[in-house]
């Protein structure tokens, strides 16, 4: 309903840019209070175990940075209320000190309180490493893993730079400092020193499936040549344990320690600091947002006083 004079839409400018600061104050303030609610709540969710319970802990994407993985790993370790642990890995793989610092970690866990692997879409070559820490591996029929081998590739972008006229020059102490440059050809020597190096790597991961599933070393030799196998193949070679989804891997795991029942899941308790930075920035988006809807606010104002 508006009036014939047009009195009620007539506001002075000023006080339409002060309504609109101040309803972007309000909900300044109302952002931060249910930001620190929701903080509260999610860093209280179901990460804290009452009575006995499996922990589970996921490997995801490329291998690379796996600190928090290990951080998880150690807090549901020290956690008397876990009583098994599920490890759900969903990866090609990635670099290879990190995969056997995860191996390593799952293995030391494994000897503590019982450890499940549970395979995922891909558990390739890294990720299939991480899982020979634990007692148990549980694969899908279709999973994508083993991959038993190690590559390194090295770019030569030596002709396309001579092309652009563009030359680099090296100064180094040692022979092989320069080793695996982009800008040349390996030679010959470099070539062996960087095979003799993979056939290393590959050698320990070979170990590592022949000790970890029981395997002597020269049937696993005999397929570790960097071929995947589906999870019904790699059953069949002893590479798996089971067929069955997570939920299998879960009952698993409360098999192995002692849980009668449905098991409850639970979660290690995600890093605040990184909570904090990641809802602030879902608060600034939203507060963005709002303070993109008062500017237009007080824009149609000022033009209904003109």
């Amino acid at each position: 309903m508006s009036s014939g004079n047009g009195a009620s839409r007539s506001c002075h400018p000023l006080v339409a840019i002060l309504a609109a600061i101040g309803g972007l104050v309000l909900f300044s303030v109302a952002a931060f209070f249910v930001l620190v609610a929701v903080l509260a709540g999610r860093a209280g969710n179901i990460q804290v175990a009452k009575g006995p319970a499996v922990g589970v802990v996921e490997v995801k994407g490329v291998i690379q940075d796996v600190s928090s993985v290990l951080d998880d790993l150690r807090e549901l370790g020290a956690d008397d209320a876990v009583k098994a642990v599920v490890v759900r890995i969903d990866s090609p793989g990635g670099a290879v000190g990190a995969s056997q610092e995860l191996y390593q970690e799952i293995r030391r866990l494994d000897q503590e309180k019982p450890v499940v692997a549970s395979l995922g879409n891909v558990a390739a070559s890294g990720g299939y490493y991480a899982a020979l820490g634990a007692r148990y591996i549980c694969a899908n029929p279709g999973t994508l893993t083993g991959s038993i081998g190690v590559i390194m590739q090295i770019p030569n972008f030596g002709e396309l730079l001579k092309k652009l006229g563009i030359t680099t020059t090296v100064v180094k102490s040692g022979k092989y400092k320069d080793i695996g440059s982009v800008t040349r050809p390996l030679t010959k020597e470099e070539r062996g020193v960087i095979q003799a190096a993979l056939d290393d790597v590959h050698l320990q991961f070979v170990e590592a499936v022949a000790s970890a599933r029981h395997i002597e070393m020269a049937k696993v030799s005999s397929i570790a040549d960097g071929r995947f196998f589906t999870g019904r193949q790699a059953l069949e070679l002893g590479l798996v344990d089971e067929l069955g989804p997570f939920g299998a891997a879960v009952d698993k795991a409360a098999q192995f320690g002692g849980i009668e029942g449905k098991p409850r899941l639970v979660k290690p308790r995600e890093d605040k600091v990184e909570l904090f930075r990641r809802l602030l920035e879902e608060s600034g988006t939203r507060l963005g947002q709002g303070l993109m809807k008062g500017l237009l606010g007080v824009k149609d104002a000022v033009s209904g006083v003109r």
